[in-house]
C-alpha cells in the first residue's frame, strides 16, 4: 500500500493528464506474479470523471519520481503520440560508483534482452535496438554504497534518455564503468537491505496542448537518495535542472 493517500502524491493534474510522484519500490502496474502495484489506487484519481487514469508509461519498481497518466482514452492516444515521436522531455538525476572523468557526454549503445528466462533484463547488443542517453555531471563527492561500508567515489548525474529502452539508464551506466547505487541487477548491490536505487524520475515537459507553453512538473528529492546526493554537493534549498 501507499505510505499515504495517492491524492497527495499528485504533482501536476488538469483536463488530460495527471503526473504522480512515484515512490520507489513499488510496481507501476500488477506483474505476472501479482502483487500490489501503484495502479490499484488508480480509482481514487477519477477527480470527477467517470473512469480512472491510466499509464501514459511506464517507471521501473525501483525508480521514483516523475509518472504521467492520461485522463481518458483521447488524452492517453496524445500523449502516447508525444512519446512516440521523442517530444516528451523527461531527466533523471542518478547516483553513480565511480563515475566519468568528463563533465558531460552521450551514450551511443544499443540494447537487446539478455535472454529470454530474464524477463526484461536487459544488455547492450549491437544488433539490438538503438538506445541514445545524454549525461551530465552535477556533482561529485565520497560516501558510503552501503551502510557499513568504507567511503567510495561517488558521482551525481543527469541523465536525459533519447529513447525510452527498458531499463536503459541502468544498463548504460553499467556499461560505461559506473552502475547507478543500488542497482542489484547491473551493479553490485545485494538483492535485500541495500540503498535502494539511487535513480529519481526528477522532471518531465511535456508539450500538451499546441498554443501553450509546454507543462514542466517536477518531483522532490525521495529520502532515500538525499544522504548521498549531499555527499555530491546537492542541497535541498537548490533550483532543479529541469530538461528543456
Amino acid at each position: 500500500m501507499m505510505p499515504e493517500t495517492i491524492e497527495g502524491r499528485v504533482l501536476y493534474r488538469d483536463g488530460l493528464m495527471i503526473v504522480l510522484n512515484k515512490p520507489a519500490g513499488m510496481a507501476v502496474h500488477r506483474g505476472p506474479k501479482g502483487g500490489a502495484s501503484l495502479e490499484e489506487e488508480f480509482d481514487a484519481l477519477r477527480f470527477g470523471l467517470p473512469h480512472p487514469p491510466a499509464l501514459a508509461h511506464r517507471l521501473d519498481r525501483e525508480t521514483s519520481g516523475c509518472l504521467i497518466l492520461g485522463r481518458h482514452r483521447k488524452a492517453l492516444a496524445h500523449l502516447g503520440a508525444l512519446f512516440r515521436h521523442g517530444r516528451i522531455g523527461k531527466t533523471y538525476w542518478a547516483v553513480v560508483a565511480g563515475g566519468p572523468q568528463a563533465e558531460s557526454g552521450c551514450i551511443d549503445l544499443p540494447l537487446g534482452r539478455l535472454d529470454a528466462s530474464r524477463g526484461w533484463w536487459m544488455k547492450p547488443e549491437p544488433t539490438g535496438q538503438s538506445a541514445v542517453t545524454h549525461w551530465q555531471v552535477l556533482g561529485r563527492g565520497q560516501g558510503r554504497l552501503t551502510e557499513d561500508g568504507a567511503p567510495d567515489t561517488l558521482t551525481w548525474l543527469s541523465l536525459v534518455p533519447m529513447t525510452g529502452r527498458t531499463h536503459q539508464l541502468r544498463v548504460h551506466c553499467a556499461a560505461m564503468g559506473w552502475p547507478i547505487v543500488g542497482d542489484a541487477i547491473y551493479g553490485t548491490a545485494p538483492r535485500h537491505n541495500g540503498p535502494g536505487l539511487q535513480l529519481h524520475a526528477v522532471a518531465v515537459v511535456v508539450p500538451l496542448y499546441p498554443k501553450r507553453a509546454p507543462i514542466r512538473v517536477e518531483a522532490p528529492v525521495p529520502p532515500h537518495l538525499e544522504a548521498r546526493l549531499r555527499a555530491c554537493g546537492w542541497r535541498a534549498d537548490a533550483p532543479t535542472a529541469a530538461v528543456s
